[in-house]
């Protein structure tokens, strides 16, 4: 049966009515998948590495000091006028560095009029002591020969009269008495004397060592290597690096060091956030900003305690010390490497990119791709690193996720997964942007069911 002509017409514009707008809803949902980047979820070895820059030290290294006996002399405070530069060979022996020795010299004029002074005094108490020792023994000596005039008058008494001859016998034993006693005198002005000696000398001796001392100082301000090695410069407090015009003090006294170049250790910062993941032992990779080529490997030797504040930054960081496990004689220290520290290792796991996880009231979700189609899936995160997070559950391998949201995002229901650990915001746990794991939360009991009531 062939249809009238106008009939045919009539159709095909129904047809072109209908369908139209159809088909032009399926190019442009299509279109809008077409625009946004789409990953699939991939299977392998997943590491999270925490990513940080440091500086080379050698793990042992021989301090070059200023003279440790500085205090005895009073410099406490020393200026470095000159010092090799950096980097320079030495052997045992050669001159490092030259400290400034003006303080030294007021000190040593100081000393050494303080010294004759004190020897002026020596002087003078050891001629006053031989004086008096001189005059004492003179006195006993006159005093001798007045006992022998008194013997003499007591033996020519002996025919006189009784009282004349108690006289004489008065006067001989007084003699004899004092005598006895200028002879007592005499030893106990001569303990004087020496003890008097003893205490001038005493104090004649502490300025003498004292100015050798400030001369030894003075001597040592030229400061020469211990041992062979290639001269390093010690870093202060602030970071900078002693050099010429910098102070050194008897507290803190390196100047410069003598690294053992055979064993290296990168010393980093890492912030308070990172630093939780990292324990001793873990492995690393360095590389040099040198020789970016290179490829060291170490190991996590030390991990500090307290966290403090480095010049320029305003958050808390803490050491993290990096064991070099080879040699290698290119490496000087002071060079910076970039360091990662492997704080987690799976063998296999799926994976998708951090972009494609997005969150809602703490529920992490992707969008998924099923053919032409895309869904609001709800999924469960494990542990993530820069770029990647694991997903324990909510996706398979090989499925195709969005990394931006389509253009009808808002119009797509949220799948939850049954038996979801992911808690909505508000309802228990904490929440977490960015596919961080979320604590599961306790399902909420369910209420009993109301019976029904009968009709009368």
């Amino acid at each position: 049966m062939r249809l009238p002509r106008n009939r045919r017409t009539l159709i095909a514009i129904a047809v072109l009515v209908i369908g139209g707008p159809a088909a032009w809803l399926l190019a442009r949902d299509t279109e809008g998948v077409e625009k946004s980047v789409i990953a699939r979820v991939r299977k392998g070895e997943f590491k999270v590495v925490v990513t940080t820059s440091g500086e080379l030290r050698a793990r042992k290294f021989v301090q070059i000091t200023v003279p440790p006996n500085a205090n005895q002399a009073d410099a406490y405070q020393m200026k470095i006028a000159s010092i090799v530069p950096e980097g320079t060979l030495v052997k045992a022996g050669d001159i490092v560095a030259e400290l400034d020795r003006s303080s030294l010299a007021a000190k040593t004029a100081e000393v050494s009029l303080a010294l004759q002074k004190a020897e002026a005094v020596y002087e003078q108490a050891m001629l006053d002591s031989t004086l008096n020792l001189s005059k004492a023994r003179e006195d006993m000596r006159t005093m001798e020969l007045g006992l022998e005039e008194k013997r003499l008058a007591k033996e020519q008494a002996v025919y006189e009269a009784p009282t004349v001859r108690r006289q004489a016998e008065i006067d001989l034993e007084k003699a004899t008495r004092a005598l006895a006693q200028a002879k007592i005198d005499y030893k106990t002005r001569t303990e004087q004397a020496m003890a008097k000696m003893r205490e001038v000398g005493a104090d004649t001796e502490r300025q003498r060592n004292k100015l050798r001392v400030v001369q030894e100082v003075m001597a040592n301000f030229t400061i020469r290597a211990p041992e062979p090695g290639m001269v390093i410069y010690q870093k202060e407090w602030n970071g900078k690096k002693r050099t010429t015009g910098s102070q050194v003090s008897s507290w803190d006294p390196t100047v410069a060091t003598l690294p053992d170049l055979t064993q290296m250790e990168s010393i980093t910062y890492v912030n308070e956030i990172d630093v939780r993941k990292i324990v001793v032992g873990q492995p690393a990779v360095i590389s040099l900003d040198s020789d970016p080529a290179k490829k060291l490997t170490g190991k996590v030797t030390q991990v500090a305690n307290v966290g403090e504040q480095r010049p320029n930054s305003d958050a808390k960081v803490f050491e993290v010390r990096i064991e070099v496990q080879q040699a290698d004689t290119t490496l000087r220290p002071g060079m910076t490497t970039g360091n990662g520290i492997e704080t987690h290792k799976t063998a296999s796991a799926l994976f998708i990119p951090l972009e494609a996880v997005n969150s809602e009231d703490g529920i992490p979700f992707v969008y998924k791709k099923s053919g032409g189609r895309v869904s609001k899936q709800e999924i469960v995160t494990g542990a993530m690193n820069d770029d990647e997070v694991v997903i324990v559950t909510g996706l398979e391998l090989a499925d195709e996720v969005l990394l931006s949201p389509p253009e009808n995002h808002a119009s797509l229901t949220l799948a939850r997964l049954p038996g979801s650990p992911n808690a909505p915001k508000g309802v228990g746990g904490d929440t977490a942007i960015g596919g961080r794991p979320i604590p599961a939360a306790t399902p909420p009991a369910a209420s009993p069911a109301t019976p029904p009531t009968k009709k009368p």
